[in-house]
């Protein structure tokens, strides 16, 4: 299996990763303080962490969704954080124009899960040079990928993550087949992270919007880490009951450290 190399670490080989951070981007202020006490519970817990929250959020399922800051806003918003903590960020696009401009402070170009199909897209991240996460449509299977992620070698990138929410399973659910985990890393070659708390999210739950079921966020992230996966993405906030996206399924920043700590010792066990 392929490893890629950011800044001092490695992601796929011998620390787990976790790539963590709100939703939908509300402000310099609840960014900057998660992303300082994540940054320092994963220095104590010697787990690679890399932050992550999107300026915009353009898939949400009613027009008057919250959809965040917007490109030049959050952009700006990621730059101070990854200059005053030093830490690697992640956030995703969602059309090929934002790209180049994404890289520019991005060490991680995100595919949303709606999106991961769609080729000029793909092509315009991996241009960019960085490392691109693919995050798995809950419409196709593990095998599906390789054809994706060949879109992205094709233009010219080999470094590669895929992340895996689950698959739909009727209408309004999601199921997750850890399987995948070993088809995506043995069989495809990349590493895979397990996105823990959009596993959980019952779409249209709410009736015009998603819910989700928090509680079993640590249950599913624990299982993830156990079959081998190699990163963890949590959306996580100060106070999820009143985030003004993805609230149900994020988990609070004051509790997500016991999560962390035992998926912690169960990657060193089953690595």
């Amino acid at each position: 299996m392929k490893t890629l190399t950011l800044n001092n670490f490695e992601i796929g080989k011998n620390k787990l990763t976790i790539l963590a951070g709100p939703c939908a981007m509300e402000s310099a202020e609840i960014s900057y303080k998660t992303a300082k006490k994540l940054k320092e519970i994963c220095a104590r817990l010697d787990i690679n962490f890399v932050f992550k929250t999107s300026f915009d959020k353009a898939n949400r399922s009613s027009l008057s969704s919250y959809r965040g800051l917007g490109m030049d806003e959050g952009l700006k918003i990621l730059s101070n954080i990854k200059k005053e903590l030093n830490v690697p960020i992640v956030t995703d696009i969602h059309e090929p124009s934002q790209a180049e401009p994404t890289a520019k402070v991005a060490d991680i170009i995100q595919i949303p899960a709606f999106l991961c199909r769609q080729t000029d897209l793909l092509v315009a991240a991996a241009k960019t040079n960085k490392i691109v996460n693919i995050k798995k449509g809950q419409f196709l299977s593990p095998y599906q990928m390789k054809s994706i992620a060949n879109k992205v070698i094709e233009s010219g990138n080999d470094k590669i993550l895929i992340t895996d929410r689950g698959t739909s399973f009727g209408y309004n659910n999601l199921v997750v087949d850890m399987r995948g985990v070993q088809i995506i890393q043995d069989e495809l070659g990349y590493p895979m992270v397990f996105d823990a708390t959009h596993s959980v999210q019952i779409p249209g739950g709410h009736g015009g919007s998603s819910s989700g079921e928090r509680k079993f966020v640590p249950l599913l992230a624990k299982a993830a880490v156990a079959a081998g996966a190699k990163g963890l993405f949590f959306e996580i906030h100060p106070n999820p009951d009143c985030a003004l996206c993805d609230g149900d399924n994020m988990l609070p920043l004051d509790e997500c450290e016991e999560t962390f700590y035992i998926c912690n010792q169960i990657f060193k066990l089953v690595n």
